[in-house]
């Protein structure tokens, strides 16, 4: 294979079968159950890098089931959301994420910067109840209920919410174990078709666990509790700060 080759057809791993295929990447029925609580606030200080900010003490613990993907297929995924400040702009900081699949795992880490891991979240309907769960192998690590559709929730401040940009810390090695990038990238989520929200009451329960240390940010008192259906393009990102400049 020549050179101009190679450059040509590099945009993923491996070389000659990529773990997933060039984007754009457009999610059809994308269900989330995201459970807003409050938190320890010295806790919370500790995992969010400068120069984003915190104005509360909140956490979003997100279950997110997506049965029609381009690229990436069929899978689940959970994890924490931080509401934070960058420059004065509300938005999202990804904290951990949690999967099923290996392709979203690759494409999300190599990309954007996602922090996935893999392990078996569910997000499924229990007679009146919307449950998610995450297991780490044969631990059970969350656990989230809410009741089915009890009441609308406001579509506006759903798709303001939706639309507001998000924040990443992607780092990739260098091959002596260094950091060799390592940047706070934004993205956002664009043609947003929110075909409903609801919401109801909700409980959140959280396992201390060594790999999947989603108890470290502990429920203090959940604030509120929405169950959203929309598709939606997951946009590509820029680099906002640069931590090796």
């Amino acid at each position: 294979m020549k050179i101009e080759e190679v450059r040509e057809r590099a945009f993923a791993m491996p070389l000659t079968c990529p773990a997933y295929p060039p984007g754009p990447y457009r999610f059809v029925d994308r269900e989330f159950l995201t459970i807003t609580y409050r938190t320890d606030p010295a806790k919370l200080r500790a995992v969010v890098p400068q120069p984003l900010e915190i104005e509360e003490p909140l956490v979003k613990y997100e279950f997110i089931r997506m049965p029609d993907s381009t690229g990436f297929g069929d899978y689940t995924e959970t994890g924490q959301v931080i509401p934070v400040t960058f420059n004065g702009r509300q938005g999202g900081y990804t904290h951990c994420m949690f999967l099923d699949d290996e392709g979203p795992i690759a494409g999300g880490r190599e990309i954007w910067g996602f922090p996935k891991k893999l392990a078996n979240p569910s997000l499924r309907k229990e007679v009146d109840t919307l449950v998610g769960t995450l297991d780490y192998g044969p631990v059970r690590v969350a656990t989230a209920t809410m009741g089915y559709k009890h009441g609308a929730a406001d579509l506006k401040a759903v798709r303001q919410a939706l639309e507001a940009p998000n924040f990443l810390l992607k780092i990739i090695p260098h091959v002596d174990g260094t950091a060799r990038i390592c940047e706070l990238v934004e993205y956002a989520l664009l043609d947003v078709d929110l075909k409903g929200a609801w919401t109801g009451p909700g409980a959140l329960a959280l396992s201390p666990h060594a790999l999947a240390p989603v108890a470290e940010l502990p429920v203090v008192e959940i604030v509120s509790t929405t169950h959203i259906l929309a598709d939606l393009t997951l946009g590509l990102g820029k680099v906002v700060h640069d931590y090796l400049a």
